[in-house]
């Protein structure tokens, strides 16, 4: 499957926010963003090239935004976004529910993890399990009040126990509770838009595949 492996700081440097993609970097000053707060190539400084955006290129921004934020490619995004307006409710809403809800999302959320491209890693390479089942699917979607927790055999595993012990300022949502000590978690509710704290307008998606 296709996979973006450039720099990734280029990804929020175009964007122009964190996206978080880098782990415990985002969180210093060494961070692209504090560094370099421009679009990246030759004429990133350039004021021009950050003309406002309207229309089409505003909702593309909006989406490519979320896409790389939490790594998902264009089929994968597409199929969560028909998903979400096949059910009753407010569609966009419900897209960046499912998007929490993805397995390396929740094991990043817990601390398990630097980054999410760091979870996707872990899941899969069996180190979790959801209710006591070893999973490996990263995109597999957890549901209110299952537990998410570290196998025993890589419990010892010096990253995990690194991320855990040092989040840098990061908190868990509060709709997850995290176990540190028995290397477990749970979700207690499914997030809602107010749980979300992402700097995302989702209804920009939204307006862009019901064209």
């Amino acid at each position: 499957m296709a996979r973006y492996t450039g720099s990734v700081c280029r990804l929020c440097r175009r964007e122009g926010i964190k996206l978080f993609l880098k782990g415990q970097r985002c969180f210093t000053e060494k961070c692209a963003i504090e560094k370099r707060n421009f679009v990246p190539g030759e004429h990133g400084r350039n004021v021009r090239v950050r003309r406002k955006l309207v229309g089409y290129g505003l909702q593309l921004r909006e989406k490519q935004k979320v896409k790389r934020m939490y790594g998902v490619l264009e089929k994968q995004f597409r199929r969560y976004f028909e998903k979400a307006a096949r059910k009753k409710g407010i569609t966009g809403t419900l897209l960046m529910q499912l998007l929490e809800r993805r397995l390396d999302n929740i094991v990043y959320r817990l601390g398990f993890a630097s980054s999410r491209n760091q979870a996707r890693q872990f899941v899969r390479h069996g180190h979790f399990q959801v209710n006591s089942r070893k999973t490996t699917i990263p995109s597999y979607l957890v549901s209110k009040g299952d537990e998410i927790a570290v196998r025993p055999k890589s419990q010892e595993n010096v990253l995990i126990k690194s991320n855990l012990e040092d989040v840098l300022g990061r908190v868990v949502p509060g709709w997850l509770e995290l176990d540190g000590q028995n290397f477990k978690g749970q979700v207690l509710e499914l997030p809602q838009r107010e749980d979300l704290t992402i700097p995302i307008e989702e209804s920009l998606i939204v307006e862009l595949y019901s064209k």
